[in-house]
This record gives structure tokens, C-alpha cells and sequence, in this order.
């Protein structure tokens, strides 16, 4: 039988947000197309903005360590449609009086033939 479409980007999404934790960049850009976008929105987000081709995001993710020391993302919900998935997550990091910080967020994925085009993220502390 064939995966339908939401199968599919269901299927992707998953991989993909499940490699923030641990975070494999490698595996990462893997899952996304030459042309990607990233474009994030947070409060006191690292370069925050529009990142796109995999060069830019690459880099994006280079840097997460630094700006949120030992990080961990929990995924608390993704559902897809069609080539368009939504995760919810929540992200836990070490703040730097020792404390933990965490951030929840939305991600709005698009998907063009099989691979992650457009990663739109929405987050508050």
C-alpha cells in the first residue's frame, strides 16, 4: 500500500524535529531541500530571522548549542496534511545563572517532494 501525502510529511516532520535531540545537524539538513527557509520568531532568539538555503540554516543550527547550552526539544504534538505539518514543542536549556529556561513553540513546515522546503517557528519563553 502507499503512503498517502499526510503519511508521508507525517513521516519526514517526525524524523526531522526528532534530530534536535540530540541535535544532529548532519541529519538534519538531510530532510531539507537545497533552497530551504527557515524563518523563526522568539524572544531573545539567537540571529533570529529569515535563514534560507542550506548554508544559512546550516549555520542556524551550528550555533544552537552556544546561544541555548545543552538543550533538549520534547515534541508535544505534530500532525500533517497534505505536504504541510504543525509540531508543538517544548525546548529546556541551562540559562546562565545555572537556572533552567525552557521555550514553547509551534513549527509550520511545508514539504516539496518529499523534503522540508519552509520551516516557519513561533516561540514564547
Amino acid at each position: 500500500m502507499t503512503a498517502t501525502a499526510s503519511e508521508t510529511t507525517l513521516t519526514v516532520v517526525t524524523r526531522f524535529e526528532n534530530n534536535f535531540s540530540p541535535l544532529n545537524v548532519e541529519a538534519l539538513m538531510s530532510d531539507m531541500t537545497d533552497d530551504c527557509v527557515f524563518e523563526h520568531v522568539a524572544p531573545e532568539a539567537a540571529s533570529m530571522g529569515r535563514h534560507q538555503g542550506q548554508a544559512a540554516v546550516r549555520a542556524v543550527w551550528d550555533s544552537m548549542e552556544a546561544h541555548f547550552p545543552g538543550f533538549t526539544m520534547e515534541i508535544d504534538e505534530i500532525f500533517a496534511a497534505g505536504d504541510k505539518a504543525t509540531c508543538r514543542w517544548t525546548m529546556r536549556w541551562k540559562a546562565e545563572d545555572g537556572s533552567q529556561a525552557s521555550m514553547r513553540g509551534v513549527d509550520v513546515i511545508t514539504l516539496r517532494d518529499g523534503k522540508i522546503a519552509e520551516k516557519l517557528t513561533y516561540a514564547t519563553l
